[in-house]
């Protein structure tokens, strides 16, 4: 088998099944676009409990990366032609709002949010008026504020 991360999009919903053990799974049909611009199914099953989790809120069409053990092989379809199946034993399911969660805690872990830069107000100096002040002792009355960082 090969380890392996695809990305595509869910094809139908992910189904929860119960193995002869007892122990429960999730099977789902994942659509992925290959090199040649030809779409090619990934039939999932999920034993892992995130992975079943991660699966089972996903809806038809909804976008997911799954990554695990691989195993290509292939079949004759009804028309005689030989294609391929693709097979994959998923350890870990990826979604768009994994990727937002995770972006949050690196950037938690990271320390504070920087804080937005000030925007220039009627009421407040520009930057270059106050730097002007600090050059030339506090002495900035003859300069004249504009007003070019203001919206329109």
């Amino acid at each position: 088998m090969i380890d392996a991360l695809i990305a595509g999009k869910l094809f139908g919903a992910a189904v929860e099944r119960t193995g002869q053990s007892g122990k429960a799974f999730v099977t789902a049909k994942v659509r992925a676009t290959d090199s040649d611009g030809e779409g090619q199914f990934i039939n999932v099953v999920a034993f892992d409990d995130r992975a079943k989790t991660a699966l089972l809120a996903l809806s038809d069409g909804d976008s997911v990366s799954v990554s695990g053990a691989m195993k290509i092989g292939t079949y004759e379809a009804r028309d005689g032609t030989t294609r391929i199946s693709i097979s994959m034993v998923a350890a870990a399911v990826l979604t768009s709002y994994h990727v937002r969660r995770k972006r949050e805690a690196v950037a938690q872990a990271s320390g504070p949010k920087p804080e937005p830069p000030e925007r220039a107000t009627a009421t407040r100096k520009h930057q270059g008026l106050r730097d002007a002040e600090k050059l030339y002792g506090g002495d900035a009355a003859p300069m004249v504020e504009d007003r070019l960082d203001e919206p329109f």
